[in-house]
């Protein structure tokens, strides 16, 4: 069976330069405040996923 939902690297993705969205930047906020980090203004969709990403990494939110 294929996978019809395969996921892409943000680099790649068509809307990734677009503004982070709001469930992002609040999901960003929560773990950037569990980390102790803060969270730069206007990232970009992608930039924010790699975040997410990288935070969830550090949480343990992302097992």
């Amino acid at each position: 069976m294929t996978d019809r939902n395969p996921e892409k690297d943000p680099e790649d993705w068509v809307t990734g330069d677009e503004p982070m969205t709001g469930p992002q930047e609040s999901y960003l906020g929560t773990l950037a405040r569990e980390a102790g980090r803060d969270v730069p203004d206007e990232l970009t969709k992608a930039e924010a996923s790699q975040l997410i990403d990288e935070l969830q990494q550090q949480s343990g939110r992302g097992a």
